[in-house]
């Protein structure tokens, strides 16, 4: 287990606007906002259509990440997640999961990673800066190359 005290920085509110991008309009304000990092405890959305990783395939290997998506449309979503800073790119590397409910299939759930969104109607999130330690995700290559989350400081638990 990696562990670090977190210093928080300042809370936001966020609401996103019907039709809006959730990842564009997240980067767009954390980028406005000088945020590098952050973690989001809480959101509720409507989505209009939304990518999550998921398969209907067999897998190969079991153990191995998916790397597919599956794509839904007209739901309901609860989500959270961490904001890390990616240098290479100079933009926010956001990690949310979230839980999707159908409305149109009695609400029948699914629940991944999200990869893909457009609001709908709304989504109401609570975002808060984390000003250290810098939090960074770095590929693992012994577990198949996914990026996991770092604290930058050095010690026993980082």
């Amino acid at each position: 287990m990696r562990s670090h005290e977190l210093t928080q920085g300042r809370t936001f509110g966020l609401v996103f606007e019907h039709g809006e991008d959730f990842f564009s309009s997240l980067h767009a304000f954390c980028h406005a906002n000088d945020i590098r990092q952050g973690y989001i405890p809480m959101f509720i959305a409507g989505f209009s259509h939304v990518d999550i990783v998921g398969t209907c395939e067999k897998l190969t290997d079991p153990d191995a990440p998916v790397w597919s998506k599956v794509q839904l449309s007209n739901v309901e979503v609860l989500g959270g997640g961490t904001l890390a800073y990616a240098e290479t790119t100079g933009s926010i590397s956001p990690h949310i999961h979230v839980a999707v409910g159908l409305k149109e299939h009695s609400a029948a759930g699914h629940t991944s990673h999200l990869l893909a969104a457009r609001v709908q109607f709304l989504t109401e999130m609570l975002l808060i800066e984390t000003t250290s330690p810098t939090m960074h995700r770095t590929p693992n290559s012994s577990l198949y190359d996914v990026p996991l989350l770092h604290f930058a400081e050095t010690g026993p638990n980082s």
